[in-house]
C-alpha cells in the first residue's frame, strides 16, 4: 500500500541559509510518525512545510510533498486551503495564541464545520458540543459558550484537537502538542490523541523532543539535526541500540527508567557546545559535538545508509547493530 504521505528531499530555503536540507520520510495511514531533534532542528518548519504556511521569507527550495498521491507543492493557495483543515491539520505548540481569544470556543470549532462540511449555523453548533464532549471536556454544552481565558491549559489544547479533528482529517500534524502542560496533563493529552487515531484512522506526525513520548506513542522515529535526518529507526530499536552519535546523546540526556520503574542513579549526560548554524557548514554538521569524530568528518557530509532493516543512519563510524528484545524500548 502507497503511504499517505511521501516527502521526498525536501529542503527549505532562507535568503542565507538552508534549515532544512535532502529530508525524505513517509507515512501511513493510522500511523504515528515521530521526528525528533533539538530547538533549532528544522522540526517545526518542516511541519510548517507540510501545511504550506511558511514564513514569507522561506521557501521549498527543492523537493516533493505527496499526499494521497498529490503533489501538494504543485497546488495553488484555493486548493492548498481546501484540503487544509479539513484533510490535513495541525496543532500548534501554544493553544493561547493560536485560538481567537475574542470568540468563544463553540463558534471557533462551528466556523470550521461551516466552511469544510457546509453544516448550517445551528448544525455546526451542535457539532461543537458534540466534540468538546469527544476529547473529554466536561460540560461541554456549558463550556462551548467560554472563551479561550476561561480555560486552562490543558483545555485549550483539548480545544484545538476538537478542532483539528472536526472534519475528521487524514493526516494530523502535532508540534509539541504538549509543550506547555504539566506532566499529568500531557499523558491525558497524548492518550486523547491516540484514542483519536485509531478510532479516526488518522496518521499523526508527533513532533518532539521529549523521548519518553517518543517511546509510548511512535510506530517509527525520524532524528533530525541541524536540517538533516541524522537516524530513522523503529523504536524499540532506536532506544535498545542508538547507532548516530547524537541519538546517543539525546538518550545520554534523558531520565531514564529501569525495569523497576525507578529512575537510573546518576546524573545525566550533556551534548556539548551548541547546534551548528544552517548557514553553512563543513562536513558532518555534529562535528563539532561530537566525541568520536575523526579528520575524515570534515571533508563531506555523510549520506544515510541502511544498517539494517527498517533503520537509517548517516555517520559512517556506527556500532555493528545488536540483537535487542524489542519490547524493551519501553523502558524509557
Amino acid at each position: 500500500m502507497a503511504p499517505l504521505l511521501q516527502v521526498d528531499n525536501l529542503t527549505i530555503r532562507f535568503p542565507r541559509a538552508e534549515p532544512v536540507r535532502d529530508l525524505s520520510f513517509d507515512i501511513g495511514q493510522g500511523e504515528t510518525l515521530a521526528i525528533v531533534g533539538e530547538s533549532g532542528s528544522g522540526k517545526s518548519l518542516t511541519a510548517l512545510a507540510l501545511m504550506q504556511l511558511l514564513p514569507r521569507a522561506a521557501k521549498v527550495a527543492s523537493g516533493r510533498i505527496a499526499f494521497g498521491g498529490r503533489d501538494l507543492l504543485k497546488l495553488d493557495a484555493r486548493e492548498m486551503r481546501h484540503l487544509r483543515g479539513r484533510d490535513i491539520a495541525m496543532i500548534f505548540q501554544e493553544p493561547m495564541t493560536s485560538l481567537n481569544p475574542v470568540m468563544t470556543i463553540g463558534r471557533q470549532i462551528a466556523e470550521v464545520l461551516k466552511v469544510h462540511e457546509r453544516l448550517s449555523g445551528r448544525a455546526a453548533s451542535e457539532r461543537a458540543v458534540e466534540l468538546l464532549k469527544l476529547v473529554r471536556i466536561p460540560a461541554p454544552e456549558k463550556r462551548v459558550d467560554d472563551y479561550p481565558h476561561q480555560l486552562s491549559g490543558g483545555m485549550r489544547q483539548r480545544v484545538m484537537i476538537a478542532i483539528a479533528v472536526a472534519c475528521k482529517p487524514k493526516l494530523l500534524i502535532a508540534d509539541e502538542p504538549t509543550t506547555a502542560l504539566d506532566v499529568t496533563i500531557q499523558a491525558q493529552v497524548l492518550d486523547l490523541l491516540d484514542t483519536l487515531r485509531r478510532e479516526l484512522q488518522m496518521a499523526v506526525v508527533l513532533i518532539t523532543h521529549d523521548l519518553g513520548v517518543v517511546a509510548q506513542w511512535a510506530d517509527k522515529v525520524v532524528v533530525m539535526y541541524a536540517g538533516r535526518k541524522v537516524e530513522q529507526a523503529l523504536p524499540g530499536d532506536l532506544f535498545n541500540n542508538p547507532l548516530h552519535p547524537y541519538t546517543r546523546g539525546l538518550l545520554a540526556a534523558s531520565p531514564r527508567l529501569k525495569n523497576d520503574f525507578h529512575y537510573r542513579d546518576g546524573a545525566l549526560s550533556e551534548i556539548p557546545g551548541s547546534i551548528v548554524s544552517a548557514a553553512g557548514e563543513a562536513g558532518c554538521p555534529f562535528r563539532p559535538r561530537c566525541a568520536q569524530a575523526r579528520a575524515s568528518c570534515g571533508h563531506h557530509v555523510p549520506q544515510l545508509t541502511v544498517p539494517a532493516p527498517d533503520r537509517l543512519v548517516a555517520c559512517p563510524f556506527t556500532s555493528p547493530i545488536k540483537a535487542v528484545p524489542h519490547a524493551a524500548a519501553l523502558s524509557l
